[in-house]
This record gives C-alpha cells, structure tokens and sequence, in this order.
C-alpha cells in the first residue's frame, strides 16, 4: 500500500492543488492498487516512517510564515526522509518553503534550508501559462508568483518553453532533488499531466521495492490527448 500524505491543505491549496492528491489517488485506485490519504492539520503529528508521497501546496504569504513556522519545528524528520528518498511534491509556496529563505521587500523568512535554494522577491509578478520539458516529457501549469527562485548547481525540474519558470531569466523551471520535485505550476499540476504522476508514483513505489518496473497501463487515452491538446495550443500561440 502507498500512502499518501497531505500537509496541511486548509493553508496551502491555492489554484487547485488538492488535485494533486485526487490525481496521485485515483491513478493508483483505476490500477486496483492499495492506497491511503492521510490529510494533517496544523498541529497534529506527521510519522514521515508511515508516509510514501508528501504533498505541500501553494498558498499566501501569510500562510506560508505559519507552516514554515511548524515545519521548523519538524525540521530534522522532514529532512530526514528526504534524505532517505522520500517522495515529495512541493507547489510553489511548498517549494519556496523547503529553501534556506525567501527575502520580502521588508522581511526575510528562514526555510528549512531542505535544498539548497533560496527565494527573494521581484516585479513584477510572473504570471501564465508554462510548458516544461522534463524527464518525463513536456508538462503544462500555471505560475502566479512574485519570488524569483535561484537553484544553484541543484538540478530543475525541466526547461522552460512557454512562460517564466523559477525567476524568469535563467529558463529553468523547479528542482529535482533525490525524490523532491519543488515547482511553480499550479493549475492542478498532476491532473493536466497524467505521465507526470506515474513517475512520482513510480519513484515511490521504487522506493520500497527496487525490483518494481513499471506501473500497469491505464486506459486514459483522453486525459493523454488533453495534456497534448493544451500544450498545442499554447506553442502555436
């Protein structure tokens, strides 16, 4: 059994990101294969041991300073299963959290300092539509933030063909560290690129049993031909 676990999506679940779970749920379900979500408040307590996937949202800024607030103090289990290969999915205010810090005009809040990254704010916002190539092909979203995102000799997530990415000049869009994916796309991300959440499942389950090849293929030809369809469209712009 895969389990699942959403971090607090009361604060962070802007642009639909509680898709990402339905979509992660569904694609293992649609397969007969066992699966749990456990969803976290604020306050309650995260066994990172039980957990096999980890999804963090997006959310305001006001938001953001009180997760970051409790992540700190949960800051060495979080780091540590990432260290171990845990899973983890980070949307935008998620991603931006799991830096060193994100520098406001008049403040700097510390991240967990969980890759090492850092966020500092610009203008304008960098708002739209986005088309990546990534390892697993060319994923579409939608980014609306005003932090510029700098990964260092981390590795992206994918190239930016359509849109800003991380800061909108190096091209780059996310990171990809051990089994954390950090980016910008909202929009949900996983429902628009249906390959995208096989390869994180796959990452997970690969995790617990290194022998496992693939996953078995789903009927979902029309959820394929949306992807396909969006991302037409927006590069015969």
């Amino acid at each position: 059994m895969l389990k699942i676990g959403h971090l607090y999506p009361d604060l962070l679940n802007l642009y639909g990101d509680r898709g990402n779970i339905i979509t992660l749920k569904n694609r293992l379900v649609w397969r007969d294969m066992p699966v749990e979500v456990k969803t976290y408040g604020l306050n309650e307590d995260i066994d990172f041991e039980d957990l096999d996937i980890l999804v963090l949202g997006g959310g305001s800024d006001r938001e953001q300073l009180l997760v970051c607030n409790r992540l700190k103090e949960i800051k060495q289990d979080f780091a540590q299963y990432v260290e171990s290969n845990g899973v983890v999915v980070a949307i935008c205010g998620g991603y931006q959290l799991l830096g060193h810090y994100y520098k406001l005009e008049n403040e700097k809040i510390a991240g967990l300092g969980v890759l090492d990254i850092y966020t500092e704010q610009g203008s304008p916002r960098l708002i739209g539509n986005v088309v990546v190539q990534t390892d697993a092909g060319e994923v579409v979203g939608f980014e609306n933030h005003g932090g510029r995102t700098h990964i260092g000799s981390h590795t992206p997530f994918g190239k930016v063909l359509i849109g800003h990415g991380n800061n909108g000049t190096d091209r780059q869009e996310g990171v990809l560290y051990k089994n954390v994916l950090g980016t910008y796309l909202h929009g949900p991300l996983l429902p628009k690129n249906p390959q995208l959440a096989d390869w994180l499942i796959t990452r997970a389950i690969r995790r617990k049993d290194a022998e496992f090849e693939a996953l078995p293929i789903l009927q979902d030809e029309e959820e394929q031909l949306a992807s396909f369809t969006m991302i037409e469209r927006l590069k015969t712009k």
